[in-house]
């Protein structure tokens, strides 16, 4: 026994070594895209046709106001110039203020902005694993009888199904017709219509969860334990929530952090579909006025949630398989 703890323990230290170096890795990795969204971002306002004061101006602004705008933007220095300035500003999250709204800086709506998107992805994910567990097990374990083969066929249509499909025909179905829930861009509708939407976008993350769940459930159910569980009078809920479904976790756990950039992506434009605030709508905000500073901020910011949340899901997905750790 005095030989077999130390090499247990170099066997737990080399692990944790290796998933260590895998998340270094994939933050490293992260990190480059990120940079290389906002130099996409950066040079896409600078050297497209066109000169960008005329473009925020418009046609009618003078030679003077022309000119005050490049100053003011630095679009009159040299290109390289311009780019540490704003690898500068990006490092200390100040890309200067916004246009549109002189004295507020553009990361501040941007930080504004955030807190909306956040909280319906977050909601959203949380809605979508109960759901999603919850078919699972009314699919896999006996309650339903026969039925249950239904419950099957409805996640497979579900998950084929796009968003923008479903999304607005839900709305005006129970929002809008029947009013049994407020319109989701409502903003008298509180937490109700937070709720409302974060269950649209939920939606596509449940039928994901309830497939690979009941997968996953039936394997598990061949397992000898269960047998073992059922035959000293386990009731079939006991058996399934107690004992099959922690053994099932790894799996689901790996399809939610896999599916949370998609996520974020639908909250995005689900945000604009319904005209709730967020970064979808500060987007096209800031696109429309020609607010660059907003613009190019708001772009990056969902970006970097995006690359984000796919790190983390490469990182929980090989804390949960090692086969993937590199």
């Amino acid at each position: 026994m005095a030989g077999v703890r130390p090499f247990a323990a170099s066997l737990a230290g080399g692990a944790a070594l290796r998933a260590g170096a895998a998340l270094l890795s994939r933050t490293l990795e992260a990190a480059v895209v990120v940079l290389a969204l906002a130099s996409l971002v950066f040079l896409a306002v600078r050297i497209l046709p066109g000169d960008p004061a005329a473009l925020i101006l418009g046609d009618q602004a003078s030679a003077a106001e022309l000119s005050a705008l490049r100053a003011r933007l630095h679009f009159d220095e040299p290109l390289y110039v311009q780019y540490a300035r704003f690898l500068g500003g990006l490092a200390k999250l100040d890309l200067g203020d916004s246009l549109r709204r002189p004295g507020v800086a553009a990361f501040a709506r941007v930080g504004q902005a955030l807190g909306p998107t956040s909280a319906l992805a977050g909601l959203a994910v949380v809605l979508g694993v109960a759901l999603g567990v919850s078919a699972a097990l009314l699919s896999v374990g006996p309650w339903l009888g026969a039925r249950k083969h239904w419950v099957e066929r409805v996640v497979v249509v579900v998950a084929a199904t796009p968003l923008l499909a479903f999304a607005p025909l839900l709305t005006y179905g129970l929002a809008a017709r029947a009013r049994i829930v407020p319109l989701p861009g409502d903003p008298d509708a509180g937490l109700a219509g937070l709720v409302f939407a974060s269950a649209l976008l939920a939606v596509p993350l449940a039928a994901q969860v309830a497939r690979i769940g009941r997968a996953a459930l039936e394997d598990i159910a061949r397992a000898q334990f269960l047998t073992v569980v059922a035959a000293k009078g386990g009731a079939p809920r006991r058996v399934y929530w107690l004992h099959a479904l922690p053994a099932a976790t790894g799996p689901i756990v790996t399809v939610v952090a896999t599916q949370l950039g998609a996520l974020l992506g639908g909250a995005v434009v689900l945000e604009r579909l319904f005209e709730r605030a967020g970064l979808g709508t500060l987007i096209l905000e800031a696109y429309a006025s020609r607010d660059v500073p907003v613009l190019e901020g708001a772009v990056i910011a969902s970006g970097a949630l995006f690359v984000a949340t796919q790190a983390f899901a490469a990182a929980v997905h090989a804390v949960i398989d090692p086969r993937v750790r590199r």
